[in-house]
């Protein structure tokens, strides 16, 4: 007896110390079939307690004994009785993934997927998982994405990105690489308290985009203070409203200029240009969004109303051209004005890292899902870097950046000053002659 003890203390070790260290490998061997049995073997009673059943009348035919005629024939007759069933939806065989695992449910008559949305708390409890994602890929079809554990504890670094225009930021909460890429999502509204990630997201991109052959441009209306020190990588930064305003015409000039570039050409924007005579794309790092819509009184307004238009045009025009914006605030509320909200329709990249207000939640996240403007206020302050993130696939995911430190922007910002186009050759040059 002794023995046997020993030994079943030894296999709970072994399988402690094997979950501590190789997660991975534990989960995919042992976890993951338990964990499947269970969840089949419960799914009826979890469906109950969550409301996901129907009720179903079904009929039951009996036979009562009747009386014994003279010939010796039982004389019987049939009846039906009404019987209340409670049907669960049909589930597949969960399937594991990194962090959890997939299942896919087919639908009950008159359920959509936002029935399955509204019990995705319950469900988790039930299953004592960390969430439960609902997404639909087929009508009749709800797919259930469960993640064990949270995975934004801890995010190690991963390899950075040699696509142009492309930075890996972070982690999403499905294990992939968090990806900021300017070709496919070209303009970025990334709103955030202090101390919530937002500031660190900028220097992931200062490091991501030193190396590559681009143009980066500031605007910090914190005074300088935010983009000062990256100043060596950046062919233009601005301070003022004043100096964004003028640092906004030369962009638009910029862009009437590769307009002619691209209609000579022939070409839709500067990518379908030959690579010999294609601009160099520019990157405009924005800081403090609300600055340039506040006005102190009715002398700021013309300064207010420029600034305001020419970010706008920008943002509207500079996708083809090569000019691509980052917008980063802590106040995003639709009370600054309506060029915010019309900046806000042209940015269909959206990053919501904790917020003060639920008002810049809901401008940055609020067209897009209710269940996303959820998670973002449930952000909690102990966990900065997370975000909410909505990028090119029309899904919002949790996510969380990097660390970067500032020091470590600013060596990459002068370690790669070299790649820094000159600002004044950028506005004198004029468009070449478009080969044959």
């Amino acid at each position: 007896m002794r023995e046997v003890l020993v030994m079943a203390l030894s296999a709970l070790l072994v399988l402690a110390c094997w979950r501590r260290w190789h997660f991975r490998s534990f989960w995919y061997v042992v976890a993951y079939p338990l964990m499947a049995i269970s969840v089949l073997a419960s799914w009826r009673k979890i469906a109950l307690g969550c409301g996901l059943t129907k009720k179903r009348q079904r009929f039951w035919f009996t036979t009562v004994p009747g009386l014994v005629e003279s010939t010796g024939v039982v004389r019987v007759k049939r009846k039906f009785q009404r019987v209340s069933v409670d049907t669960r939806p049909w589930m597949w065989l969960p399937m594991p993934t990194r962090y959890g695992w997939r299942v896919t449910l087919r639908t009950l008559e008159g359920q959509i997927p936002g029935d399955y949305a509204d019990a995705a708390e319950r469900l988790a409890h039930s299953w004592g998982v960390h969430a439960v994602r609902v997404s639909s890929h087929k009508p009749g079809r709800v797919r259930l994405a469960v993640t064990v554990r949270d995975p934004l504890v801890k995010v190690d670094h991963l390899p950075p990105s040699t696509d142009l225009l492309k930075v890996t930021v972070g982690r999403l909460e499905t294990g992939q690489p968090w990806e900021i890429d300017f070709k496919t999502v070209p303009h970025w509204m990334n709103a955030g308290a202090t101390q919530s990630g937002k500031s660190n997201l900028a220097n992931a991109l200062i490091v991501g985009l030193a190396p590559q052959p681009v143009a980066l441009v500031g605007f910090d209306l914190k005074g300088g203070v935010e983009f000062t020190p990256y100043k060596p990588r950046l062919s233009a930064l601005a301070t003022t409203r004043a100096e964004c305003t003028l640092l906004l015409d030369d962009l638009q000039t910029l862009m009437a200029e590769r307009m002619g570039i691209c209609r000579m050409a022939g070409a839709r924007n500067i990518w379908q240009l030959p690579p010999g005579i294609r601009p160099v794309p520019i990157v405009v790092l924005v800081d403090e969004l609300a600055e340039l819509y506040l006005m102190a009184d009715k002398s700021e307004k013309d300064e207010v109303a420029r600034a305001s238009t020419g970010l706008l045009r920008v943002a509207q025009l500079g996708r083809a051209f090569g000019i691509y914006l980052f917008c980063c605030g802590q106040r995003i509320g639709s009370d600054l004005g309506p060029g915010v909200t019309a900046l806000r329709a042209q940015c269909s990249g959206r990053i919501c890292h904790r917020v003060n207000d639920p008002e810049t939640a809901n401008m940055t996240l609020g067209d897009l899902d209710p269940a996303a403007l959820d998670a973002a206020r449930a952000i909690a302050p102990a966990t900065p870097g997370v975000a909410i993130v909505a990028g090119s696939d029309g899904q919002w995911y949790r996510a969380r950046s990097y660390y970067v430190s500032e020091q470590t922007a600013e060596q990459a910002a002068t370690t790669h000053a070299d790649n820094t186009p000159d600002w004044a050759e950028l506005l004198a040059a004029q468009p070449r002659e478009i080969p044959a």
